[in-house]
């Protein structure tokens, strides 16, 4: 049974709404058959968030293991742990940005992904330094990456955010607000980044994350609702099998996934590997012995001290609560 979203939607990293992909196992009324079990999953629409799930429709991995996935595309990782916590998603991906969430216990982290650089602070042509934005207008999608990657920024800086003028944004405003110059800088991330550049080709990059690797790492990750961890072991166990085989995939077929991620986004290969490009892809094995010697779980609990600093938690919170390595590893084939 081959599985193939029902419609493609063109990916724009600007949009501000919702949109929805249906992947449909078998069956013209998209309901479970031949035993499988039903799996709502989320996504963000670029390679970090959307590589795995092309490797899954196209390897038929989901009708492999026994489900029927139906992926619903998000513009940011909050949105998809609000959902996860009412039931309208049982798995979601999540940039670093949003790893504060599961810290709260708002989810479980299931998997981790990659390692993100595409998150940036920019600037309005001449805008050379951080001290120049004091008292400037700065947008950011607030409990993301783009938070995160401002905070980081200001704080070398010696700053706050009380010393700019926040404002917070989802993703399409920040697009069109930058271009119209109504917010002199904005906490960002590729390949949104690239759509600004167009618009305004002279902007200026004042941060990245690779500025902030000794002091923190930025993984992306698959996350679930705690229930669906806690009563469902069996379709968690394998959406897990399903994750591992794309990870396994991606690896060893980096330009064939990055020429169905494009296919899946409905935009070109060469931007789908522009964004590939601020990735750091790690494999099954890497994650497998980064999850057993405590790697992992030393950059969430760096993570967490950020985020303490940044006031989203009131303290440390050990990564084991809320990761469930064990799980990830205990999946294997």
């Amino acid at each position: 049974m081959a599985i193939s979203p029902t419609r493609r939607r063109l990916f724009a990293a600007v949009a501000g709404i919702l949109l929805t992909t249906t992947v449909v196992a078998c069956g013209d009324d998209g309901s479970a058959a031949g035993g499988t079990e039903d799996v709502n999953f989320g996504y963000i629409g670029d390679f970090n968030g959307t590589s795995l799930i092309a490797v899954a429709d196209d390897q038929k991995l989901w009708d492999k293991h026994g489900l029927e996935a139906k992926a619903k595309v998000f513009t940011n990782g909050p949105l998809q742990i609000q959902a996860l916590g009412t039931g309208d998603l049982d798995f979601g991906y999540i940039g670093p940005g949003a790893m504060w969430l599961p810290a709260t216990g708002q989810a479980k982290v299931v998997a981790v992904n990659t390692l993100g650089n595409a998150d940036r602070v920019i600037a309005q042509p001449g805008v050379t330094s951080m001290e120049q934005l004091k008292g400037k207008t700065v947008g950011v999608p607030e409990g993301t990456s783009g938070d995160m990657i401002l905070t980081l920024a200001l704080q070398k800086a010696g700053m706050t955010k009380a010393d700019v003028k926040v404002v917070s944004m989802d993703a399409s405003t920040i697009v069109s607000a930058f271009a119209s110059k109504k917010i002199d800088a904005a906490g960002f991330w590729y390949p949104a980044i690239a759509t600004i550049k167009k618009q305004v080709p002279e902007l200026t990059e004042l941060a990245k994350n690779s500025d902030f690797e000794a002091q923190v790492s930025f993984p992306t990750a698959f996350v679930a609702g705690n229930d669906v961890v806690a009563k469902e072991p069996d379709k968690t166990k394998k959406v897990l099998a399903v994750l591992r085989e794309a990870m396994r995939f991606r690896s060893d077929n980096p330009d064939k996934t990055i020429e169905l991620t494009a296919e899946m986004l409905g935009v070109s290969p060469d931007q789908v590997k522009a964004d590939a490009a601020n990735v750091k892809i790690l494999d099954v094995d890497q994650l497998d012995t980064m999850t057993k010697d405590g790697t992992i779980v030393k950059w969430l609990s760096g993570m967490n001290n950020y985020f303490v600093q940044a006031g989203k938690l009131k303290q440390p919170v050990d990564p084991k609560t809320y990761y469930t390595g064990e799980l990830f590893t205990g999946a294997a084939q």
